[in-house]
């Protein structure tokens, strides 16, 4: 019997994949510059929130661990644009 196949996971995946190439494509084609760090950022940003809330089943527990999860991102994001800007 085969399991049933969870439609919605993998269209997360393939946003993932799209995010990501997406953010590859912007680090090899565009200029380099600020703008661009920060939207590299923001992607990175937006697929770890889709992986913590989707993958690692973070959308059902409180906003407590779900805020812990983001400002971790947001720490992180922050310091990376520091070591780029600096």
């Amino acid at each position: 019997m085969n399991k049933p196949i969870n439609h919605f996971s993998t269209r997360i995946w393939l946003v993932l994949i799209m995010l990501t190439m997406l953010t590859f494509a912007i680090g090899e084609e565009v200029a380099q510059g600020k703008a661009v760090m920060l939207s590299v950022l923001a992607i990175a940003f937006i697929k770890g929130q889709l992986i913590a809330n989707y993958f690692m089943g973070l959308r059902y527990v409180s906003w407590l661990w779900r805020g812990i999860i983001m400002g971790y991102f947001v720490v992180v994001g922050g310091m990376v644009a520091i070591a780029y800007l600096l």
